[in-house]
């Protein structure tokens, strides 16, 4: 007879609840950029929600670009036990930077050492993902303390740039 142990004190339940948070912040950065529609706001809160359920994720960069430069971004850093926070979504009103002006909106995300294109392949996901080099280090912008969404250990730190 074998046991099995595990150290995590979160649940499906919880996660959802982070993200719901998460999903709320891509929302109002849709309605305030206009870069991006609210469905496919909703669309990208599914699919970070279903890696995270996963624990695919290490992280989500969201950026708001105007041509190639970076305007905002937010990172939503997952952790999965002793997370902290439990602010409200928000803070994220960003400028007016509509899709006919140049704005659009880059989802980047970065899958955990353990997580395998294989697996990820047969979740139901509402977006088409592509590898990517991409560089998230916001170099032109100021990083500051965001909001941290948690639930029973699981949750996410959010930095702000502008």
């Amino acid at each position: 007879m074998s046991t099995y142990s595990s150290t995590d004190t979160y649940t499906v339940a919880d996660v959802e609840k982070v993200m719901r948070s998460v999903k709320a912040d891509l929302i109002m950065i849709a309605k305030s950029t206009k870069a991006m529609t609210e469905n496919d706001a909703v669309n990208y809160a599914h699919d970070i929600e279903v890696l995270a359920k996963k624990n695919h994720l290490r992280y989500a960069d969201v950026t708001l670009m105007c041509g190639s430069s970076e305007v905002r971004a937010v990172k939503y850093e997952f952790q999965t036990e002793d997370a902290t926070g439990t602010e409200r979504p928000g803070g994220v009103l960003w400028p007016l930077t509509p899709e006919d002006k140049g704005g659009w909106i880059r989802i980047f995300l970065q899958y955990t050492a353990s997580s395998s294109a294989e697996e990820r392949a047969k979740l139901p996901m509402k977006i088409s993902w592509s590898p990517s080099s991409t560089d998230t280090s916001h170099k032109d912008l100021t990083v500051s303390t965001g909001r941290g969404y948690s639930s029973n250990g699981f949750g996410t730190n959010r930095k702000d740039f502008s």
